[in-house]
This record gives C-alpha cells, sequence and structure tokens, in this order.
C-alpha cells in the first residue's frame, strides 16, 4: 500500500531497541509456558507440515529422525486424527445433508445468484466430507502398517509406508483446523502483499529485500508461488519497496495477521555498543478472485497519476500508475503489467480492496464513513521484532510468540507465527 499524504516517517527506534535488550531474555522462558492449547495445537499441525517437506523427500529419513522418533511420530499423527475425525466427520455429514435438502427445495429461477452460492457451499461441503474419509482410511491404513512392522521385528520399509500415510492424515487434518478457524469476509481471497522499507536508512532496504525472500520462501513450502508484480530497488543494495501477488485460496487468511511494521534489532554499523534497529512495514490487501471486488468508488475522489519510479526505465514508469483516494488519504499503486490501462485497473481493485478493508477495522457499514483520522499509521503497528545482536530471537508482538532461531524464521518457517494470528483471531 502507498499511503504517501497520510504516513509520516517512522520515529527513532532507540527507546524500542532499549526496550528489547532489556525484555527479551526475561520474557522467553515463561512465554513459551502461557501458550493457548488450540495455539500448541495449530503450531503442532504447521510443525508436522513443515518438517514434510523436508523429510518426505529424504532417502536417509531413518537416520535423521530416528527409528523411535518416527514410531512416535506416526503415533502422534494417529492420535491427533483419532480424537477429531468422527467428531468432525458427524458434523460436516449433517451440513452437507441439510445444504443438500435446500438444493431440493430452492427454485433457482426465484434467485439464480442465490442458488448458484447454495451449489458452491454444497460442492465444497462434499470436498470437506470426502477429505474427512479419507484421511479415516489412511488412519487405519497407518495404524496397520505400524502393526504389521512391529510383528516383523521392525520392518523400515514398512515403517517408511506407515509415515508416508501419516503425512497424509497431517495434511489433511492441518486444511481442515484451518479451513474452520478462517472465516472471516476476506479469508478465502488470494492476497497482495506489499513491503516498503523506511526511508533514509540504506540498512532497511536491504532488511525490506530480506522480508521479500521469506515471504517468497513461505509460499513456496506450501507448494505454491508469489509473484512480484511490483519491485522498485535501492541504487547502493536492497529494495525501497515491492509487490508480491499470492493466487491462492486463503492466502489473505494466512496472511493478514502479518501488517504492521517489522524490526531487525541488530548492532551499530558504526562500532558502538549501541543497538540499532531497521524497519520495513508489511501491507496485507485482498486479491479477489473473479472480479468480485464490485464496489463503485466515485470518481471525483479519486486523483490517479503516473508517478516516477526509481531504478526502472523509462516504459515501465510510463506505465506506472498511482490512484489517491482523497477522502481517506489511502494511495496504491501498480506497475508491473504491461499497459497503463492494465496497470490502473490493477491499482484500482486494490484500492478498493484495501478500502474495504479498512472500513471493516473500523466497524462501519460503507466504504464512505471512513474517519480519516482513525485509519492506523502502518509504522505505528508493531508486529514482529527480529532480534539478530546480541542473541537470536523473534518475538511476535501481536501475540506474544517467541521463536529462538531468526534464521530458521527468515527461511520462510513462519508456519507457527501464522497459526497464532489466526488463533488470535479466532478466540477474539
Amino acid at each position: 500500500m502507498v499511503m504517501a499524504t497520510m504516513v509520516s516517517e517512522p520515529a527513532c527506534p532507540t527507546r524500542m531497541v532499549h526496550e528489547v535488550a532489556s525484555s527479551f531474555s526475561s520474557k522467553w522462558h515463561s512465554s513459551l509456558g502461557k501458550k493457548k492449547p488450540h495455539v500448541q495445537l495449530l503450531q503442532r499441525s504447521f510443525g508436522i507440515k513443515a518438517c514434510n517437506s523436508s523429510m518426505a523427500n529424504n532417502k536417509d529419513i531413518y537416520n535423521q529422525v530416528g527409528l523411535f522418533s518416527l514410531k512416535r511420530k506416526i503415533e502422534d499423527a494417529v492420535l491427533r486424527a483419532e480424537t477429531f475425525t468422527s467428531t468432525a466427520l458427524e458434523i460436516e455429514e449433517a451440513t452437507r445433508i441439510k445444504q443438500e435438502e435446500m438444493v431440493r427445495d430452492f427454485d433457482m429461477w426465484d434467485d439464480p445468484a442465490k442458488f448458484s452460492d447454495i451449489l458452491v457451499k454444497l460442492a465444497n461441503s462434499a470436498k470437506v466430507v470426502d477429505s474427512l474419509k479419507d484421511m479415516k482410511y489412511k488412519v487405519e491404513e497407518a495404524k496397520l502398517i505400524n502393526q504389521l512392522a512391529e510383528m516383523n521385528a521392525i520392518d523400515y520399509g514398512l515403517y517408511k509406508q506407515a509415515y508416508e500415510a501419516s503425512l497424509d492424515v497431517s495434511d489433511i487434518l492441518d486444511q481442515y483446523e484451518i479451513s474452520k478457524l478462517l472465516n472471516g469476509p476476506f479469508d478465502m481471497a488470494g492476497a497482495c502483499l506489499v513491503i516498503k522499507a523506511s526511508p533514509n536508512d540504506i540498512h532497511s532496504k536491504l532488511w525490506a529485500e530480506q522480508l521479500l525472500s521469506m515471504y517468497l520462501r513461505w509460499a513456496k513450502r506450501q507448494g505454491y508461488e508469489g509473484r512480484i508484480v511490483d519491485k522498485c530497488p535501492f541504487k547502493n543494495g536492497g529494495i525501497n519497496s515491492a509487490t508480491i501477488e499470492f493466487e491462492f485460496e486463503c492466502a489473505y487468511g494466512y496472511l493478514s495477521g502479518e501488517k504492521g511494521a517489522h524490526h531487525l534489532i541488530r548492532d551499530s554499523s558504526n562500532e558502538s555498543s549501541q543497538l540499532e534497529a531497521s524497519s520495513a512495514t508489511v501491507d496485507v490487501i485482498p486479491m479477489f478472485f473473479e472480479n468480485a471486488c464490485d464496489h463503485e468508488i466515485d470518481s471525483e475522489d479519486l486523483v490517479i497519476s503516473s508517478p516516477s519510479i526509481q531504478g526502472e526505465n523509462k516504459r515501465q514508469t510510463d506505465l506506472s500508475v498511482c490512484i489517491q483516494h482523497l477522502p481517506t488519504g489511502i494511495s496504491v499503486q501498480s506497475s508491473g503489467e504491461r499497459s497503463r490501462f492494465a496497470n490502473k485497473m490493477k491499482a484500482l481493485n486494490r484500492l478498493k480492496a484495501k478500502l474495504l478493508v479498512t472500513a471493516r477495522e473500523q466497524g462501519v457499514a460503507s466504504i464512505k464513513s471512513i474517519q480519516k483520522d482513525n485509519i492506523v499509521n502502518p509504522w505505528q503497528e508493531e508486529t514482529r521484532r527480529y532480534v539478530f545482536h546480541p542473541y537470536k530471537l523473534v518475538h511476535d508482538v501481536k501475540t506474544g510468540i517467541q521463536m529462538p532461531d531468526l534464521n530458521y524464521v527468515l527461511d520462510g518457517n513462519i508456519g507457527t507465527l501464522i497459526a497464532a494470528h489466526i488463533n488470535s483471531r479466532a478466540m477474539s
């Protein structure tokens, strides 16, 4: 998001840095013991999924985790599924039957749009039921193979089959759990993620590029690709800004908690003992599928311009479009499309989506009711601190979650943090 008329320069992070240095070590152990049970459940499920991608392709899997650890993972996946599946399947079957009755009783000619919506919901329910049934079969398969392995005095080949079946069980359960929590009005949409570096700080430009890499790696770990559609490199390295589009279902639901300021805490570049912070903001905008964002905005409220883009060629500068919404001061920009008209339409859709999200955040009924003074400055909405020095630690400010392996997180392993955000929204 570009908010040129309403975003002030970020405040000096000196006070924040000293707070980090004095408070992180005391909070680390205590916070780990205070996680909500459902947070732990989601974190465990994301952890299993992250483990899957790296281990499933490893020919020496048993040397990696050991036979006892492998057996324990199989048993944990089976127990988790058995505890959950029967009740979930009963609920979903009842939902599907109810929706089938609605289809039979509804006259599509009365309201074709509503009838189409009912059919979509029925199809989704049927897929959920089929997935849960498939999970039950996988659970029984894993249990049976596990028993055969023990009877054969530990057969590594059989354990491999049982483990692969348990991975399928975990994946299905992960997807089901998240689908039940992602129930916001925009959660099923794709996501447009905008990263902006703090101005007048070369280290922040490099930090913004690290964040860009982190989100691209996260998407790849989920089996998807993030598409960089706008990128403004800094002449001395790093980026001023970048926009990524994640064109897969529920991307917005996963990533909406990433919105806000992300600070990298590091040692001073001038060899002093004082710590410094490099900062960047992340904004997440729903990217509606099939042009679902059809809300109209008065053309008199819009200022459309072609801003200069540093580091880009003249052709892209000519094609770039920036749209500012005068009543709110919100601005968005697009420069990655092949024509000025396409960039204009892309920017307009982003603006509509951003205004809808802002209206919902303020609890108002329409875009026209948005209060400009109540729009949150992204630099003042702190999301996460990544401590590089004097120790390595990632602290999610919104949820309190802390992770001791900074490099692991920057490598795209943010599933635990995403799960905590999803759970906190569900509990609020």
